[in-house]
C-alpha cells in the first residue's frame, strides 16, 4: 500500500515513520523548515521504544506531486481538517481511503461531507509525540497505538489490510475494532475533561484531581460526556464515567493536556473540537450539559483572541 501522511508533526511523524521503517512505501506532506530538513537529513524519530532515521524520504509540500495514494492518514489539528480535506484531493483515486487520527468526534463527518462516505474510516490514536525541533520527532511517553474501522461497522478488506500494514511495524499496537464510533467516544471521554478543566483552571492533573472541588468538576465533566454519548446511541460501558478517573489518577501529576497548553499559551486550540463539541452535540440532542458549557464559554474570549477574531 502506498501511505500518505497529512500532517507530519509529532502523530503523522511517528506513525508514518514505523512504517517507513518497516519497509512500506510513505509519502509525507509537510512545509517550512520542517519540509527542508526532512529532505536534507531525513525524518529523525526519538523515542523511547527506540531511536531511528527514516533516509530518503518521500516529501513534499505539495499533494498533487505526490499524486493518488491508498490511504491517507490524516494528523492535522482539528481545526484545519475543513481545509486539509480538500488540499488532498489529489491524493484521493478511485479506492483512496482516509483514516483520520485526531482529538475529537466529529472529524469523519467532516470528511465524509467533503470528500464523499466511500473514502472515509474512522480512526483514533495514542501516543505522547510532538515536534522537536525541524525534521525530528520525539515521542516522549504511552505505548503507542493506533485503531481504525469503517463507519457502518463492517470488517471490510481494506481495514483488514491495513491493520496487517501496521502489524509489521514496530514500535505500536494495532486494532480494528467492532465498532469505531464507541472507540472514538471511549477516547473522547478520557481527552476532552482534562482538556477542558486543565484549561479553565490552569493547573495540571496532580493540583486538578486532589482539590475536592476541581476532582468534583472533573466527574461532572465526564458524566456529562457519557450521558451525551448515549443519547446519541453511542454504546459506550456504564462504568465509563469511572474508568476516566482512574486513568486521570494514574497520570503523572504534572500531567497537562495539550488543549491545555495550547490556551494557556496563547495559541488556537482545540476548544471547538473538544468542550464546544459537547455544547453542540448536545443541544442537538436536547440534553443539559451546564459544566461543560461554562467551560467551552469561559474559554472561548480566549480562543477567539488566539484566532485574531477578538482583541483585548
Amino acid at each position: 500500500m502506498h501511505i500518505a501522511v497529512f500532517g507530519t508533526g509529532g502523530v503523522g511523524g511517528y506513525f508514518g515513520g514505523r512504517l517507513a521503517q518497516a519497509g512500506e512505501q510513505v509519502s509525507f506532506i509537510a512545509r517550512g523548515e520542517h519540509l527542508n530538513a526532512i529532505r536534507e537529513r531525513g525524518l529523525r524519530v526519538e523515542s523511547i521504544a527506540g531511536d531511528f532515521t527514516v533516509y530518503p524520504v518521500s516529501v513534499s509540500d505539495d499533494p498533487a506531486e505526490i499524486k493518488t495514494v491508498d490511504v491517507v492518514l490524516l494528523a492535522v489539528k482539528s481545526w484545519q481538517v475543513d481545509e486539509a480535506a480538500r488540499a488532498m484531493r489529489p491524493l484521493i483515486g478511485p479506492h483512496t481511503f482516509v483514516v483520520p487520527l485526531l482529538n475529537g468526534v466529529e472529524a469523519p463527518a467532516q470528511l465524509v461531507e467533503i470528500l464523499g462516505k466511500e473514502h472515509v474510516l474512522g480512526g483514533l490514536c495514542g501516543i505522547f509525540s510532538f515536534l522537536a525541533g525541524p525534521g525530528r520527532v520525539r515521542h516522549a511517553g504511552i505505548t503507542p497505538f493506533i485503531k481504525f474501522g469503517e463507519l457502518d461497522h463492517c470488517i471490510s478488506d481494506r481495514a483488514q489490510e491495513l491493520e496487517q500494514v501496521f502489524a509489521r511495524a514496530s514500535g505500536l499496537t494495532v486494532e480494528v475494532p467492532a465498532n469505531i464510533h464507541v472507540a472514538m467516544w471511549q477516547k473522547f471521554l478520557l481527552i476532552c475533561p482534562w482538556s477542558g478543566v486543565g484549561a479553565i483552571t490552569r493547573a495540571p492533573m496532580g493540583v486538578i484531581r486532589s482539590q475536592p472541588g476541581t476532582r468534583r468538576m472533573l466527574e461532572v465533566v465526564t458524566e456529562e460526556i457519557h450521558r451525551l454519548a448515549r443519547a446519541r446511541d453511542i454504546a459506550l460501558p456504564v462504568e465509563a464515567p469511572q474508568q476516566a478517573m482512574a486513568f486521570y489518577d494514574n497520570l503523572p501529576p504534572e500531567g497537562t493536556a495539550s488543549m491545555q497548553r495550547d490556551i494557556l499559551e496563547g495559541r488556537p486550540s482545540e476548544l471547538e473540537a473538544q468542550n464546544g463539541a459537547v455544547v453542540r452535540l448536545a443541544e442537538e440532542a436536547g440534553i443539559d450539559v451546564p459544566v461543560n458549557a461554562f467551560i467551552y464559554y469561559g474559554l472561548l474570549p480566549m480562543e477567539l483572541r488566539a484566532r485574531g477574531e477578538l482583541s483585548f
